[in-house]
């Protein structure tokens, strides 16, 4: 099996506390009562997408031998450099949720008493959840020398990230107005503003 390779080992560690973190916050903020709801069609395609290249392909080849055909060696710096990739997705993955703390939701949503929170990462980043996701599948890409179990999670995850984010920020302009169109001013999307 695929899991005992030491790169593989990293990712499963990254993989488990990513979820871990996602369950803990998940179960906080589950109940609540919700102001806006974009959560539709299109929103449960788009997380449909996301399922197989961030769970079922890497588990898949994790666990089985039925994707090596699609192995291929990487440089040993470039997975050190996956193994960085995924600490950094990690911690900005934990704080991201851990600074929204009940703010936060699984889809494009806003909370009865939502509040726009611009401290911790986000006074530099309107989007740091994304932005660790993106670090994460890179970090995937580089741990998992598989082109399907690796890389499918990209693809995907720029899709989702495309056609969601607009959505997300028109949500928040409707909501608070000018005061998200000066945060907006003010920090970028998933890396900061050079002032």
């Amino acid at each position: 099996m695929n899991v005992l390779k030491p790169w593989n080992c990293v990712f499963l560690v990254g993989f488990i506390v990513f979820a871990v973190v996602r369950a803990a916050y998940a179960r906080t903020a589950k109940g609540d009562k919700k102001a806006v709801s974009m959560f539709d069609g299109r929103e449960r395609l788009l997380l449909a997408v996301m399922f197989p290249p961030t769970m079922l392909i890497p588990l898949l080849y994790l666990f089985s031998h039925w994707l090596e055909f699609a192995d291929y060696q990487l440089p040993l710096y470039l997975q050190w450099f996956g193994a960085v990739a995924m600490a950094v997705a990690l911690w900005l993955f934990w704080r991201s949720h851990a600074d929204l703390g009940r703010n936060w939701s699984v889809s494009v949503e806003l909370r009865e008493g939502h509040e726009l929170v611009t401290h911790g990462v986000y006074k530099h980043i309107r989007h740091p959840m994304y932005a660790a996701i993106w670090l994460w599948a890179i970090a995937q890409g580089l741990l998992l020398s598989n082109w399907l179990a690796g890389w499918s999670v990209v693809p995907a995850f720029a899709v989702m990230y495309i056609l969601r984010v607009g959505r997300e920020e028109e949500m928040m302009c409707n909501a608070f107005g000018d005061t998200y169109r000066d945060y907006m001013r003010q920090t970028g999307r998933i890396l900061p503003r050079i002032k």
